[in-house]
C-alpha cells in the first residue's frame, strides 16, 4: 500500500509587506511526502509520518520551514525492539522543538542535539538507533542549513542538475553513523556518535529549486541519473505535481530494490568493498519532495 502526505498548500505568491521585489520576499518550502515500509503489505503509514522503520516530519514556524527523515535501525529486532519507535520518537520530538520556536534556523544540529537528549532523558524507557537528516530553509535571509548523521540525505536541484547534496557517514560498509541509546550496562558495546558529528552545510537558494530530502532507501536504489529523470516530469510548482513525482520516485525505488538483476547504486558499492552483490536493496523508503517559492501565509 501507498501512502502519500501532504504539508502547507501554499500558492506561490510575494508577500511585499512594503519592502522592495527583490529583497522583500520571503520563501518557503511546499513539500509532498511519499514512501514504503518494506514489508509494505502489512499496510503501512503507522501513527505519524512513518513509513516502516522510516520517519519524517514537516513542521512550519514563523521564520523558517524545517523537513527532517530519520531511518530506525533494524537490527535492534533481533533483541526484541521495535527500531521505528526510535526513529518516530526522535522526529517527533524534533517536529515539536520547531513548532514551538525552539531552535536557530541557521543551526539544525541544535534541532538534532536537543531532540536526542531529550529522548536520553525520557522517563518511558526507549532503545533503538537512528541516522538523521535535517534540512532548514530560513525565509527571510533565502538560506538552506542542513545537518546529515548517517547515510540519509538529501539533493538540491537547479536547472535539472544537482547543485548540492549531503555526504554520507560510514564506519564502514553498510554501516552508519547513528544516534542510539543502548540498555543499561550496554553504552559501550552498541555503536553511538553523537550529534554533533553530523555533517551540516549552509547555502542560497532560489525559486524553483528543488529539494529532495530521503533515507537511504531511495538513495541505495536509485542512482541521481534516474533521479533527475524522475523530476524533469514536474512541470510546474503545485503541489499536486509535486506531490505525483514524490510518488513517481518512490514507486520505482520500490520496485527496484526487489529487481534481483538489478546492479543497484548499494549493490555497486558492496562491490567496491569487495562482495559479490547483485540487485536492488528492500527497505522502508520516505521521500519528502520540495520546491522553494515564494511565501504567503
Amino acid at each position: 500500500m501507498l501512502s502519500v502526505l501532504s504539508y502547507g498548500r501554499i500558492v506561490a505568491r510575494a508577500v511585499l509587506g512594503g519592502l522592495s521585489q527583490t529583497d522583500g520576499r520571503d520563501y518557503s518550502l511546499v513539500t509532498a511526502s511519499c514512501g514504503f515500509g518494506k514489508d509494505f503489505r502489512k499496510g503501512i503509514l503507522k501513527k505519524g509520518m512513518c513509513y516502516g522503520d522510516d520517519a519524517c516530519f514537516i513542521a512550519r514556524h514563523k521564520s523558517a520551514d524545517v523537513l527532517g527523515v530519520a531511518d530506525g535501525v533494524g537490527g535492534w529486532r533481533d533483541y526484541g525492539v521495535d527500531p521505528s519507535q526510535f526513529s518516530a520518537t526522535l522526529m517527533r520530538t524534533c517536529e515539536r522543538l520547531v513548532k514551538e520556536g525552539r531552535f536557530t534556523p541557521s543551526s539544525p544540529v541544535g534541532i538534532l542535539t536537543s531532540g536526542y537528549y531529550e529522548l536520553l532523558q525520557n522517563k518511558v524507557p526507549l532503545l533503538g538507533s537512528s541516522t538523521a537528516c535535517i534540512v532548514v530553509l530560513d525565509r527571510r535571509s533565502h538560506r538552506i542549513h542542513t545537518c546529515n548523521l548517517g547515510d540519509s540525505g538529501f539533493l538540491v536541484v537547479r536547472g535539472g542538475e544537482v547543485v548540492h547534496r549531503s555526504d554520507e557517514q560510514q564506519h564502514y560498509f553498510n554501516t552508519p553513523f547513528q544516534l542510539s541509546i543502548a540498555p543499561p550496562g550496554a553504552e559501550g558495546v552498541v555503536l553511538s556518535d553523537s550529534p554533533e558529528a553530523a555533517d551540516s552545510s549552509s547555502f542560497d537558494v532560489q525559486l524553483g529549486d528543488i529539494i529532495l530530502t530521503a533515507t537511504d532507501g531511495l538513495f541505495d536504489n536509485m542512482p541521481d541519473y534516474m533521479i533527475l529523470q524522475e523530476l524533469k516530469k514536474l512541470k510546474n510548482t503545485n503541489y499536486d505535481s509535486i506531490q505525483q513525482t514524490a510518488r513517481s520516485i518512490a514507486e520505482q525505488a520500490h520496485e527496484l530494490a526487489y529487481d534481483p538483476n538489478y546492479m543497484s547504486p548499494f549493490a555497486q558499492f558492496a562491490c567496491d568493498n569487495g562482495l559479490n552483490v547483485r540487485g536492488g536493496k528492500p527497505d522502508d523508503i520516505t521521500v519528502l519532495l520540495s520546491i522553494v517559492a515564494e511565501y504567503t501565509d
